[in-house]
Formats: C-alpha cells, sequence, structure tokens
C-alpha cells in the first residue's frame, strides 16, 4: 500500500491510497459510501474513526485501519463510476505522507564513504539528532533560500521509514515490526550555521528543510529495506549514488537502539543517513533554482525547486 496526502481546492490535507500511477482514493470517503451502501446510519462517524483524514492519526490506527482501507479501496475500485472517492493525481496538490509526528529522528554519518568524506571517524553508536514538523515540505514543494541567513545550502538524499506502533527497549529481530513502511526524504542542511557550534541543531531544521515523500510503502511492499538504490541529482548532475546495504546502522540497528532511549510512536519519522557525496565535500552549494532530485527504488522521487527569498 502506498499512502500520501493529497488537497484539492487548497483544501486541508488528508490522506490517500495511491492505486496506481496516477489514481487516488480516499479511504475514508470510500468506506462512508461503503457503509451507506450496507444501510449503516452512523457511516460518517464510524468512518471518520475507523479511517481518520489526518495521517498520523491513521498511523496510529494500527493493523485494524490498514485492514479496512483495503476494504474500502476495494469498494472505490470495483465501483468507479458510482464513487467520488476517486481522483486523479494531476488534478490534486500533493503533500508529505506525514504532516505532523511527534518526532523526526535523524542519523548522522552512516554511510562510510560519507564519513571518510566528511573527515570523521566512523562511529561506535549511532549519530542521532532532530529537526521539527516546521521542517516538512512536500515531495514537490519549493525550498525558501535565504543567503543572509545561510550561505552553504547542502542537501542529503536519505531513506526515511515511519514508525506503525508504539514501542520501548525492541529487540533487533522484531524491529521491522513496528516498522509502517518507507519513504524518500532530504535533509535539507546549512552547512555554515550546523558548524557554528558543536550541537547542529540550528543548521539542521531550518523551516521547511524536510522535503519529504512522495508516498510511503508499506512494509510487506519492501520485505529487505536494506538493499534498495538511493540517488540525488542537482539539476540533473549525479551526486550522490548508493545502495542501502551500505548503512552503517541498518534500520532494525536503528530501532533497537533508538527505542531503548525512547518510546518510539506511530508516526515518527526516522532519517537513516546519507552517501557520500555532499555539497560540502565538493565544495558545491544549493543556488537560487536549482533542482534537487532524491530518489529510492522501490518507493519514488521527490524534486525540491531552490527559490532565493532573501529580502533587503
Amino acid at each position: 500500500m502506498k499512502l500520501l496526502t493529497y488537497s484539492t481546492n487548497n483544501n486541508p490535507l488528508r490522506l490517500g491510497i495511491l492505486v496506481d500511477e496516477n489514481t487516488i482514493v480516499d479511504p475514508q470517503q470510500a468506506y462512508i459510501e461503503l457503509l451507506n451502501e450496507s444501510g449503516q446510519k452512523r457511516a460518517i462517524e464510524i468512518a471518520n474513526a475507523l479511517l481518520p483524514a489526518d495521517p498520523t492519526q491513521f498511523i496510529a490506527g494500527g493493523d485494524l485501519t490498514l485492514k479496512t482501507a483495503k476494504e474500502a479501496v476495494s469498494y472505490a475500485l470495483e465501483n468507479p463510476t458510482q464513487t467520488s472517492a476517486l481522483y486523479q493525481k494531476d488534478n490534486v496538490q500533493i503533500g508529505a505522507p506525514v504532516l505532523k509526528p511527534n518526532k523526526i529522528i535523524c542519523v548522522g554519518l552512516n554511510y562510510k564513504n560519507h564519513i571518510l568524506e566528511m573527515k570523521r571517524d566512523l562511529p561506535v553508536h549511532p549519530v542521532i539528532f532532530a529537526k521539527f514538523a516546521t521542517a516538512i515540505i512536500g515531495p514537490n514543494d519549493i525550498f525558501p533560500l535565504n543567503s543572509n541567513l545561510t550561505k552553504k545550502l547542502d542537501y542529503e538524499a536519505e531513506l526515511a521509514f515511519v514508525i506503525g506502533k508504539e514501542g520501548k527497549d525492541i529487540p533487533y529481530e522484531d524491529a521491522l515490526d513496528y516498522v509502517l513502511g518507507y519513504t524518500v526524504a532530504n535533509d535539507i542542511t546549512a552547512r555554515d550555521m550546523q558548524k557554528r557550534t558543536l550541537q547542529w541543531l540550528q543548521g539542521k531544521t531550518l523551516d521547511k528543510s524536510l522535503p519529504l515523500g512522495p508516498v510511503i510503502v508499506t512494509k510487506d511492499e519492501i520485505p529487505n529495506p536494506h538493499c534498495l538504490d538511493i540517488a540525488l541529482t542537482v539539476n540533473d548532475e549525479v551526486r550522490q549514488k548508493s545502495n542501502t546495504e551500505q548503512l552503517l546502522f541498518n534500520v532494525n540497528h536503528l530501532v533497537e537502539f533508538l527505542s531503548g532511549i525512547i518510546t518510539l510512536e506511530p508516526g515518527d519519522i526516522i532519517l537513516t543517513g546519507t552517501p557520500g557525496g555532499v555539497g560540502e565535500a565538493q565544495n558545491k552549494f544549493l543556488q537560487h533554482g536549482d533542482k534537487v532530485k532524491v530518489e529510492v527504488s522501490g518507493i519514488g522521487a521527490i524534486e525540491t525547486t531552490i527559490v532565493e527569498v532573501t529580502k533587503e
């Protein structure tokens, strides 16, 4: 299943399910129609409870919500001329697949070639930092560059995963049971701000610095997250190219490690780190008009346009 958020006519973003390249089903709308057809009198109330339009609440519903969503999708696809729950992707606005997670946890220095290019030692434990929900933008949104604030804007292609159920002290071998699915991220970073102090946060969580999407692919469609190609281009020039098999700390390790420190909750987003080829290592920083594309095999691609917004 491929989860996303969409909007029509600038209405609030709501959860949808991408069923083919250009068809979206709104599971809540479809389920209301299914219940109405069966004579259920509290269709809207039941659908709101079982299939929330908010993606974080939807994720928190767990297996029952996913099962109900599949029923709703099947109903809509079997009744294409009667349902109002089908949308064409080209006719709607697509947002980030998770909008307001409780936590965004990022892992630094997790590909050997990136560690070497940044002239760091291999870490014994995962290096973690945070971004905030105000950093999240959709898969094709712009990033507003304020060159008065940063002169060294950089990119980081990353595989991200989304937690599907609450967990604490999760064993390595059970880790993937707590993962809902996987998405594509770009950890846009202001390197000069990152290096102003020992703490990285100020350079890592600028508003709109986390393009995310285009979908969350549920784990049943990606049974092994450690064999995925990952690549980034700037204006079609390849800057990063690797595979998640090169992760120093893989998804299982990260779930085990992080859940030993904090309780993981449904909707939490975890970025797994970036491979070598970042702009800092090449002295190639992002400029106005640049188009930055990140692609992960089996999930899809996101593209962010850098737009200068500096006001004199």
